[in-house]
């Protein structure tokens, strides 16, 4: 069934009923109805992110496959449930409330929600959209409402070594006790019943499919989500070796404004393109040279990266949490725990057909207006595509550790709050750097080369879109700031942007090795003066972005081949 975006708002009115809301999620304090968008508002946040549908040919697919398919989306649905409730105590309350609001404007302030997961404009420095959103959370709901992050690095600083690395992880919440004491809480108690349900249905699954691989993982999944321990899950997670390639559980860590310490629920389901994967299957040989030639001090190299690298180039049919909450993701680089990724490297996993309608209905219509006239034609997919890849690959590349006092702790917990758009700006412009030092190797064509800058440049601009308050629109201001300073990004008189090719390839060795050394000394003083000053939007940049409110800041998924399998195989 072909689905149609936003017919609600062809004939929308200014009535709502009135919003009702559990009295323990109730917020604190709330927006003035007067601040808040009205119709025409919301029509302009929601026509931000073209509709487009997800269609994968599943025709060749044994019915026991396309089953199993089934239980892994029902799973995921599932999980999108804890997901809305790590960002906001009273997130849940607020949708089933909007969820009943049958008037225009509830509509509407339905699929504003239901878009950024939340009642807060992920594009607008998370202004509210629907009345009684309090202020956004700083850290989600992984610590008590009420705290403070000095309260609770204090308490955690308290805490034995062992504990301290659990309070540190990814999959414990902080909660008080009856006597207002704080204490850890797993994942596994703090969502049961969520967590009960995806355990069996990922069971479920593993029973149906045939694949010796898939069986384990999903088997391992289960286990994982009801014992909280991870690691035998992920390690089978990357030997995956499947024509279905699922990624479901908690992963990222951007909700966590504080540390970057807590993981949030997502899925991916996807299905394994053999003939793209096995043309990029050249890249995991390159990594180790990657590493040995990174532009920053040699005695912080890793001379023994993770053996095993895998690149996924995969077709997605479904997602959920925070997966799918506004800007789509077009590729990802897992598992995030550093003993995984030291014994095994990570797995790159790139979505070929979400990066295709991102390059065909966003990027390719901003260069017409960013780029200046000579440097329009200089864009490629292939650029694109092998950046983004290239991107994901240096995730796993460079500092991931540093010692502190003889300690050994994450480059994560050093950096806290910045380390997420410190790491995203590193994994760009040290993927420019490796893509030209490949080039230059002859590994790569030198055609590459006449468009890898050019489509680089006008995906910043697709990507500062979407704001400086979400790591990659910050990482991407960073980029943009320094290469204009450094004079590689040029402005001609009518604002519009161009490559100065003498310049641009030293300019991102230096940033890359700029990054990389904040990473390897854990400098949280100088990554704090660099995101002050590069993490800001240049006049010059907005001015482009003014221009650009025509075009759509990403895309939104139709799940048509999903919603096909959930209607079959009910």
């Amino acid at each position: 069934m072909k689905l149609k975006v936003m017919p609600l708002l062809l004939a929308l009115t200014a009535n709502a009923a009135p919003l009702i809301y559990a009295k323990d999620a109730a917020p604190k304090s709330t927006e003035s109805q007067a601040k808040l968008p009205d119709i025409k508002g919301l029509e302009a946040i929601l026509k931000r992110f073209k509709a487009v549908e997800l269609k994968v040919d599943l025709s060749k697919f044994p019915e026991s496959e396309k089953k199993a398919l089934a239980k892994m989306i029902q799973a995921s649905q599932v999980i999108e449930t804890i997901y809305f409730r790590q960002i906001w105590s009273g997130n849940e309350a607020m949708k089933d409330s909007l969820a009943k609001d049958n008037s225009a404007l509830g509509k509407a302030r339905y699929a504003a929600f239901m878009l950024d997961k939340g009642p807060w404009s992920l594009q607008d420095d998370h202004k509210p959209t629907v009345p009684g959103a309090p202020h956004k959370p700083e850290a989600g709901t992984y610590y008590p409402e009420g705290s403070t992050k000095a309260e609770i690095e204090a308490w955690i600083a308290s805490l034995p070594a062992a504990e301290q690395a659990s309070a540190k992880g990814f999959f414990t919440v902080v909660r008080k006790d009856a006597a207002g004491k704080l204490k850890l809480v797993g994942y596994n108690e703090e969502y049961k019943p969520e967590i009960d349900t995806a355990a069996k249905l990922l069971k479920e699954a593993a029973a149906l499919t045939t694949q010796p691989t898939l069986k384990d993982f999903l088997n391992k999944r289960a286990d994982a989500f009801l014992s909280n321990k991870y690691y035998d899950s992920d390690v089978a997670w990357m030997k995956l070796d499947a024509s279905i390639e699922p990624t479901i559980g908690p992963y990222e860590t951007y909700e966590d404004e504080w540390f970057s310490a807590k993981a949030a629920f997502e899925s991916f389901i996807t299905i394994r393109d053999e003939a793209e994967t096995a043309k990029l299957a050249k890249f995991s040989a390159e990594l180790q040279g990657l590493e040995d030639n990174l532009p920053f001090d040699p005695k912080f190299r890793n001379p023994k990266i993770g053996a095993l690298a895998p690149i996924r180039v995969v077709n997605s049919i479904y997602s959920a949490g925070e997966a799918n909450r506004g800007i789509q993701t077009a590729a990802y680089n897992l598992p995030n725990d550093e003993k995984i990724s030291a014994e095994m490297g990570t797995k790159r996993t790139m979505l070929k057909n979400v990066q295709e309608l991102k390059f065909e209905n966003v990027l390719t219509p901003i260069t017409r207006i960013a780029l200046a006239k000579k440097d329009q034609a200089k864009i490629s997919f292939e650029s694109f595509f092998t950046h983004i890849l290239m991107h994901e690959l240096m995730h796993g590349l460079g500092p991931s550790t540093v010692t502190v006092d003889g300690k050994t702790v994450t480059v994560r917990d050093r950096l806290q709050n910045n380390y997420s758009a410190l790491e995203e700006a590193k994994a760009d412009v040290s993927g420019l750097w490796a893509l030209q030092h490949l080039i230059d190797k002859g590994t790569l064509s030198q055609e590459m080369e006449k468009t890898l800058y050019t489509t680089y440049l006008a995906s910043s601009f697709r990507s500062v879109r979407f704001g400086l308050n979400e790591a990659h629109g910050k990482a991407v201001a960073l980029q943009m700031n320094y290469l204009l300073d450094a004079k590689a990004f040029v402005v001609a008189k009518d604002g519009t942007f161009s490559v100065d090719e003498s310049k641009i390839k030293g300019a991102i060795k230096d940033l890359t090795g700029e990054l990389l050394t904040i990473q390897a000394l854990g400098d949280k003083t100088k990554a704090d003066a660099f995101a002050k000053k590069y993490m800001v939007m240049n006049p010059k940049i907005q001015a482009v972005l003014n221009k650009l409110t025509h075009i759509p800041t990403d895309i939104r998924p139709i799940f048509t081949t999903a919603d096909e399998l959930l209607k079959t195989y009910k």
